[in-house]
């Protein structure tokens, strides 16, 4: 089937229709990624937006829902040169032309998104219909082309109610105003405790808990001060018991010592008593006789 891509400046690209075939009008905008179309496909960012993939061939490895940035699909619709009709990929498990079937997003196909991309960007970014009629009417559709703008994102893409990414590091609040997964996946993994808060979250709500968590750190670290006071007494205690103990050791030592130098002293004086003595018998005999 074929489809059209009409720019609020008149510009007309024909190619195929992909995905849904329901008419849309967005605000048209380009990414270069060379890889991760999936994740272009489901970032939230994207939301009232038309994708123009500046890379030739998309589909290529096909869809794994592991690699999805949020839980849906958001851009209005996607525009690329060639959608791969086989999916090649260990990891595949659907076809992109399903996904945006399933998302209900209108694409097109087949168009020079090189060319494309040079007009967005010499012009800047512009508004523009994805359709499948052939017999649209120029004039009729460039007005509500140029009066469409991008309304009400922010509370279609926010999460619905804040979650907690638990972590023993820092503690992060990320408020949600279409945040990736990424995002938060690459603060927890860093160790941080990461919070996800709703776009409209109050201001008092965050720094109450602030302070709820400023305090139980103040709690722990007293905690855990008392605990290192403790440990540092007990280990100065075996530290004295050991040096008491190595003491009397030593001095048992030195006794011991002392006792083996004073049996020598005396193991002397008998001999030299037992010299003297026989030398005295020597002499009186000598005098008797």
């Amino acid at each position: 089937m074929k489809a059209f891509l009409i720019l609020e400046d008149g510009t007309v690209f024909e190619g195929t229709s992909i995905g849904s075939t329901r008419e849309v009008i967005s605000e048209i905008v380009f990414n270069t990624s060379m890889t991760g179309y999936l994740e272009v496909l489901t970032d939230p960012s994207y939301a009232g937006q038309a994708v123009t993939m500046t890379y030739p061939l998309i589909g290529n490895y096909g869809v794994c829902y592991k690699d999805m940035e949020s839980q849906k699909a958001w851009p209005d619709g996607y525009i690329v040169r060639e959608l791969s009709r086989m999916a090649s990929n260990f990891r595949n498990e659907d076809p992109i032309q399903k996904f945006l079937l399933d998302n209900d997003i209108p694409g097109i196909c087949g168009i020079d998104t090189r060319a494309l991309t040079k007009i967005l960007r010499e012009k800047g970014t512009m508004n523009g219909m994805i359709t499948t009629n052939e017999n649209y009417n120029l004039d009729e559709v460039l007005p509500k082309i140029k009066e469409y703008s991008v309304k009400g994102v922010v509370r279609k893409v926010t999460c619905s109610e804040k979650y907690v990414l638990p972590g023993k590091g820092p503690k992060v609040a990320l408020m949600d105003f279409g945040a990736k997964k990424n995002i938060a996946r690459s603060l927890n993994n860093r160790g941080c405790e990461v919070t996800v808060y709703p776009a409209y979250t109050k201001a008092e709500e965050i720094l109450a808990k602030a302070q709820e968590q400023k305090e139980q750190i103040l709690k722990d670290a007293s905690l855990q001060a008392k605990q290192i006071h403790e440990e540092l007494i007990e280990e100065a205690k075996r530290t004295a018991g050991g040096l008491d103990e190595k003491a009397r050791e030593e001095a048992k030592n030195q006794e011991d010592k002392e006792a083996e130098k004073l049996k020598d002293v005396i193991e002397e004086l008998k001999v030299s008593a037992r010299e003297k003595k026989d030398a005295a018998v020597q002499l009186v005999l000598s005098e008797l006789i």
